[in-house]
């Protein structure tokens, strides 16, 4: 796919070791991997008019191929509602280290947050992770893994294998998760391992459930390998 090979080929030819957030995304969805609705700004002005598009509440987020830790640096901001409130903290998030320009997103609701990502075995080669996400990731380990390629029977027995797979389920009155959505997006990651060996590491958090049971990914990274370490 000459889109998704040139993101990657012009990120290692500038040096990169990831891609940003917003071209993470943009990566996924050539895979239809559902993400977020957003919009790339550079300046207050233009994230001002970006949130009039989408409509209010938006979050506003910085950007950038090195800043892969956003909210420790305070690079996240949720429910903003006016143009106020975007001028003001646009130009406080344009001065954080490595901020290179801004996202103005879509508010997701929901409340289950999920975790999709890849990674590279040394012997067995890439590898889907499915399991909780959000800050319930590091804490809970709750998490599932299967060698790419993925057949749709794997990805359905990786949402079985995590403990609170009852969460997929009907909760809080929200719908249960669309799980042939999320099968499709557990194996286009894992196809996506296998196609494009210039990615060393996926990761989808939170891959966020809206109300109506629908996946969508919130945040992502896509970690590169540099080109001399590829066969």
């Amino acid at each position: 796919m000459m889109e998704a090979e040139k993101l990657i080929g012009d990120a290692l030819a500038s040096g990169q070791k990831s891609l940003s957030e917003y071209d993470s995304k943009r990566f996924l969805s050539l895979f239809d991997i559902p993400v977020t609705r957003e919009i790339f700004a550079v300046d207050a002005d233009s994230a001002v008019a970006a949130a009039a598009g989408l409509g209010y509440p938006v979050a506003l987020k910085a950007t950038g191929a090195s800043l892969t830790h956003k909210t420790e640096v305070g690079g996240v901001v949720l429910n903003m509602k006016t143009p106020r409130e975007i001028e003001s903290e646009a130009g406080r998030l344009l001065k954080i280290p490595g901020c290179e320009a801004l996202i103005v997103a879509e508010m997701v609701g929901g409340a289950r947050e999920l975790v999709c990502g890849l990674t590279r075995d040394p012997h067995f080669g890439p590898a889907v992770m499915f399991g909780l996400g959000g800050i319930l990731t590091e804490i809970l380990k709750d998490t599932a893994f299967r060698i790419a390629p993925l057949t749709t029977g794997d990805a359905r027995s990786m949402m079985s294998d995590i403990r609170a797979v009852k969460i997929l389920d009907t909760f809080r009155g929200e719908a249960a998760v669309d799980r042939e959505s999320l099968t499709r997006i557990l194996m286009a990651v894992g196809q996506i391992g296998l196609e494009y060996e210039g990615v060393a590491e996926i990761d989808i958090n939170p891959l966020k459930i809206r109300p109506n049971g629908q996946p969508v990914a919130v945040d992502a990274l896509l970690v590169l390998r540099p080109a001399t370490t590829l066969k």
